[in-house]
């Protein structure tokens, strides 16, 4: 790790322009889980009216979301994001609970959940024996923090192709769905739907999930008061626009019906269009995608050690700004190191994926709903930077809509739910450490 005297007082360089920022927006959001998740959608509405309502209403929330992090991002712009918002709003103390969970539970799990991902495509190439999915998500969070080590230039240019690569992908999809032949008719069979829209927006939120990833580009981007409500618009509405298309693609190729009974519906649509020989090729193209939400994760998420380490002096060793490759070093290396541990957590028990998700979702909506109500007590003062629009509107949503979700992860996650809430309360003894500071 480098010394606290190496670049104790460094800070981030404003280097990032809108463009950089909303490539690392979408980077994160357009991941893996439009891979997964819409076939658990279909199985969870009535109809194709529903269906498409859950994603739209997914994304008229993401776009409220954008708004609230615009004026906070602009406002208060600082590479800690959300732990900046909440310190500000609410007390160090809370900032440092909620650094300690986004540290422990939210991007770390997030971090093992997508390299889960990756590893389970990975295999399909090349299998490296029973753990192979593990030992694939391990070697790709070291070789993305590595990348990172190497510092935010490299970074940023890697994330550039690699979401470039992402958004092909989508594309390919949606014009296999739309030029492919259309789905026979299959009467979708009659269940009683009632109680499972909530399921259906666990699932829809979480592929929508990582657009407040942005927040953590507040102390890098160019003209930050201007630039960042450009970065999030920009970003979220990109991702609105490709997911709506992707899944009408789904729908018109595989029906509703086919769509709830397919577990691999990407590979479903592609061999409609070009038969068994798409599979190896989807399989590169969406452990790239997987790559590319990886690599944003890795760089955002250290933003947060870095600024809990900057503001308390008995762990500065974290809050250390390497001004050589401009990146907070020992940020990177703790997190890749928790990251490591929770895949290892994730082979033993042999759930991957849906454990981390379940581990994740209560803890992150709980955070979102403080961050959505910190809107309100900013605003007893005067903001300097950008007003959304329709207030008090935006807020309200996020407020309500994560309120939502806090009762449907706890609802439907299970053990895993209780076990990051648990991690979370484990941290509470850190407010003593806030109390002295």
């Amino acid at each position: 790790m480098r010394s606290v005297q190496n670049s104790a007082s460094s800070k981030p360089l404003r280097t990032l322009s809108t463009i950089d920022g909303a490539v690392f927006l979408i980077g994160v959001v357009l991941g893996v889980g439009i891979f997964k998740t819409p076939s658990l959608v279909a199985s969870n509405v009535p109809n194709e009216a529903a269906f498409y309502g859950v994603w739209l209403l997914g994304g008229i929330i993401m776009l409220m979301g954008a708004l609230c992090y615009a004026e906070l991002g602009s406002t208060h712009p600082d590479a800690g994001g959300e732990y900046h918002f909440l310190s500000r709003a609410y007390g160090k103390q809370v900032g440092l609970l909620f650094a300690w969970a986004r540290g422990t539970v939210i991007q770390t799990g997030a971090i093992a959940a997508v390299a889960f991902v990756y590893g389970e495509y990975a295999s399909v190439i090349l299998p490296l024996g029973t753990f192979s999915t593990a030992i694939h998500a391990a070697i790709a969070v070291m070789a993305l923090t590595g990348l990172n080590l190497a510092g935010t230039p490299q970074t940023v240019w890697a994330q550039w192709g690699l979401t470039s690569l992402t958004i092909a992908l989508k594309l390919v999809l949606i014009m296999a769905g739309f030029i492919g032949p259309a789905a026979t008719a299959v009467p979708a069979i009659q269940t009683d739907f009632s109680g499972s829209i909530g399921l259906a927006m666990v699932f829809v939120l979480l592929t929508y999930g990582g657009w407040n990833e942005a927040a953590y580009l507040g102390g890098e981007l160019k003209d930050v008061r201007h630039n960042m409500v450009r970065t999030l618009l920009l970003g979220t509405g990109v991702v609105v626009v490709l997911y709506l298309l992707v899944n009408y693609a789904y729908l018109h190729a595989l029906g509703l019906q086919g769509l709830r009974d397919s577990k691999v519906i990407a590979t479903d649509l592609m061999r409609n269009m070009v038969g068994n020989a798409g599979a190896m090729v989807l399989s590169v193209m969406i452990s790239v995608c997987a790559l590319s939400t990886l690599s944003a994760t890795v760089f955002t998420g250290a933003r947060t050690y870095y600024a809990v380490g900057r503001d308390f002096p008995v762990i500065r060793i974290i809050g250390i700004w390497d001004l050589h490759g401009d990146k907070p070093s020992n940020a990177l290396l703790l997190q890749g190191a928790i990251s490591l541990a929770l895949i290892a957590f994730g082979a033993i028990t042999r759930e991957g994926f849906e454990a981390m998700v379940a581990y994740t979702a209560p803890v992150f909506w709980s955070f979102l709903l403080l961050v959505a109500l910190s809107i309100f007590v900013f605003r007893r003062g005067t903001p300097l930077g950008y007003r959304m629009p329709l207030y008090p509107l935006p807020p309200v949503i996020l407020a309500v809509a994560s309120a939502w979700m806090i009762y449907s992860s706890l609802a439907y996650a299970g053990i895993g739910s209780i076990i990051g809430v648990a991690m979370l309360l484990a941290g509470i003894p850190l407010l003593l450490i806030a109390r002295r500071n």
